[in-house]
């Protein structure tokens, strides 16, 4: 196999989606957890039922709808300053520590984001992290009008960087992004953050689950689809190694 390209998801893979929580709970003393996970879970949720519907309407909208059902579902009052200041964050959304050395030893090779991200809100949040040193490209799903795991969004990759699947590596901590992905002809690496050793432990050490421990449930187990990635790593440090065994 030869690896031309390495391809990122962005939230939750180089970006920390969990990084929201300090503007949530600063916003709503108290209810900082639940609000993160639950605005996460039904921003997925909106881009796979609005790409069902075929009623696309772009990330930023999704994310600005997501977070006002949490907000309204858990019955807080919130004024426009408050919503602003909390949607703001994900265009300031932390890098995981190892993100940026990852991509500068590989840039031997083509380097890009496919995301479900707007255009304007991945622009921006890669210049304000600094990934816009080391990137080639920064792609959008936004020029399909349709959400990940749809084939039509990973086929951008190519049409973008003029390579084809079997030449690119696609990197995802989401696993509904990774069989996505592995579904239309891509080799997949899939950071499992979460194992299931750890998620066992954290079911065992309270007598209720605290909202990020059922985020965990619902979103970082590898899921039963009838694919499965070509690798499974434990962090984006792996990676250089990974694709350095490949042969070029």
């Amino acid at each position: 196999m030869t690896i031309k390209a390495v391809v990122f998801d962005a939230y939750g893979t180089l970006y920390d989606i969990q990084s929201v929580a300090d503007v949530t709970e600063d916003a709503f003393p108290g209810y900082g957890g639940i609000i993160t996970q639950v605005w996460r879970i039904k921003q997925l949720e909106y881009t796979w039922l609005r790409s069902l519907m075929r009623h696309y309407r772009d990330f930023s909208e999704v994310t600005r709808d997501s977070l006002a059902y949490t907000l309204d579902s858990l019955g807080l009052e919130y004024d426009d300053d408050t919503f602003t200041r909390i949607i703001d964050k994900y265009l300031h959304l932390d890098l995981y520590p190892d993100a940026l050395a990852t991509l500068s030893a590989m840039k031997d090779r083509k380097l890009a984001i496919l995301s479900n991200g707007s255009p304007d809100m991945l622009d921006t949040l890669v210049r304000n992290s600094g990934l816009d040193r080391v990137l080639d490209a920064v792609i959008s799903v936004d020029a399909r009008k349709i959400f990940k795991p749809s084939p039509e969004a990973y086929m951008l990759i190519e049409e973008v960087l003029h390579v084809p699947p079997g030449e690119v590596l696609f990197i995802s901590a989401n696993p509904w992004d990774a069989c996505g992905a592995k579904a239309c002809g891509l080799n997949v690496a899939w950071i499992e953050r979460v194992t299931p050793e750890a998620m066992a432990l954290a079911c065992l050490e309270s007598e209720t689950l605290p909202p990020l421990t059922m985020f965990w449930a619902l979103r970082t187990q590898m899921d039963e689809l009838g694919v499965m990635p070509d690798h499974r790593i434990h962090g984006l440090a792996e990676l250089p190694t990974l694709v350095s065994a490949q042969r070029s």
